[in-house]
């Protein structure tokens, strides 16, 4: 952890789950949080605590959190890793948000990290910053990589005797802890059998994706593919290209063999 934590008497939760962990680190970005138009949090040493099963989360000294735009709540709750939980509500001019920021103000020897850290919900702020850049969805994992890379890979993707899609030119994505995505050129696909569907999805790492429904003789499986219009600079190389739910498929099939 950032400052080193305290083994001693376990937590109540690890006694039982010994393999979950809450690992807090000290981030080298500058990271900022804005409410009703003011900046609320503003930290060049921000804590990014990873926990199993949890997405990212950004604790943010006190210190560095606008506190005079916080009321306290009368609002607890527990967690067996980290301890009692205090909430604050966020108020700008006429604009609140209830309990919208926690604190553990006596963490487990386990998390002695967060201690005087303030954390938020996500979706309580209305912008997130690192550096310069906005962040959507959630706090990026410093341990989930991405690389996009141009193959010549042969990839074939099979549904209800189709071949939906059929290319040596795809981009594949590696993510760390997920299977290959095999993202491929709308002109190989065959866009006839698919209809837009209205749902969307977001992603910190790649940006807003749309989908697209399988559509034949009327029997319909719903976002059976994906795309993104505007990916994120780092993953600009997928911009346009489809990717399909290979669980949703019969057969994706890379170099003539199925995946597994």
């Amino acid at each position: 952890m950032a400052g080193g934590a305290t083994f001693g008497n376990p937590a109540p939760g690890y006694e039982k789950h010994p393999d979950h962990y809450v690992e807090a680190r000290l981030s080298p970005k500058w990271v900022r949080a804005v409410f009703g138009g003011e900046t609320i949090a503003d930290s060049r040493r921000t804590l990014i605590v990873r926990e199993r099963r949890h997405t990212p989360v950004y604790y943010f000294p006190k210190e560095d959190v606008r506190m005079d735009l916080a009321e306290r709540t009368d609002s607890r709750t527990y967690c067996p890793f980290k301890g009692d939980a205090s909430y604050w509500t966020l108020k700008v001019g006429d604009r609140a948000e209830d309990d919208a920021m926690w604190s553990y103000e006596t963490p487990y020897d386990e998390v002695l990290d967060i201690k005087d850290c303030i954390a938020f919900y996500w979706d309580k702020v209305d912008r997130w910053y690192e550096e310069d850049e906005e962040v959507f969805v959630h706090a990026r994992d410093p341990c989930v990589r991405i690389d996009v890379l141009k193959s010549s890979r042969s990839v074939r993707v099979n549904c209800k005797g189709l071949t939906l899609a059929d290319t040596s030119r795809p981009v594949m994505l590696f993510e760390t802890g997920l299977r290959t995505r095999y993202y491929i050129p709308a002109e190989d696909v065959m866009m006839d059998h698919l209809i837009p569907s209205s749902s969307a999805t977001a992603c910190p790492y790649k940006g807003a994706a749309r989908y697209w429904s399988l559509d034949i003789g009327g029997e319909v499986i719903e976002d059976l593919a994906w795309s993104y219009a505007e990916p994120l600079p780092e993953c600009g190389a997928i911009k346009g290209l489809l990717c399909f739910y290979d669980d949703k498929v019969a057969d994706v099939i890379v170099d003539g063999k199925p995946i597994s």
